[in-house]
């Protein structure tokens, strides 16, 4: 798998591995989340793709703080093979060479058996609770 920054010709794509993966719900529009990233660190949401083809996604952000990690999707036929350690290698890489000391991350309750994936790769949980609100509807 060859890992690159996204580029708009990938959106089509990156929506539909989303889908795949179960990562998008009702309230959060992926153009939008897209569109928003595209505005503030590009370079942080990245790609996997073999060949033509894009298999796996992250997006990331640092504030300064704290990095975060979200949209990370691999193609259901390609888990397993290890090309989700290698885009979350790819993305930490990103956020340690810009100062970023920790990484946080945010999973969905109902998507639990990705807890035992981000152990293997060296996280784990926080005594932190999270909270949202949201500022512009979708």
């Amino acid at each position: 798998m060859k890992i690159r920054p996204f580029v708009l010709k990938d959106e089509g794509a990156v929506i539909a591995l989303w889908h795949k993966c179960n990562l998008l719900r009702p309230q959060n529009n992926p153009k939008k989340d897209i569109e928003r990233k595209l505005k503030v660190d590009p370079e942080l949401f990245l790609v996997g793709v073999e060949g033509d083809r894009v298999v796996a996604t992250v997006m990331g952000g640092y504030d300064g703080h704290r990095g975060s990690v979200y949209y990370l999707g691999v193609d259901p036929a390609c888990q397993k093979k290890g090309l989700g350690q290698q885009i979350m290698r790819a993305i930490e890489e990103k956020l340690q060479a810009r100062g970023c000391p920790k990484v946080n991350l945010m999973f969905r309750t109902d998507n639990g058996k990705v807890e035992k994936f981000y152990e293997k790769l060296g996280y784990e949980r926080d005594a932190c609770i999270e909270m949202g609100k949201r500022l512009i509807p979708d």
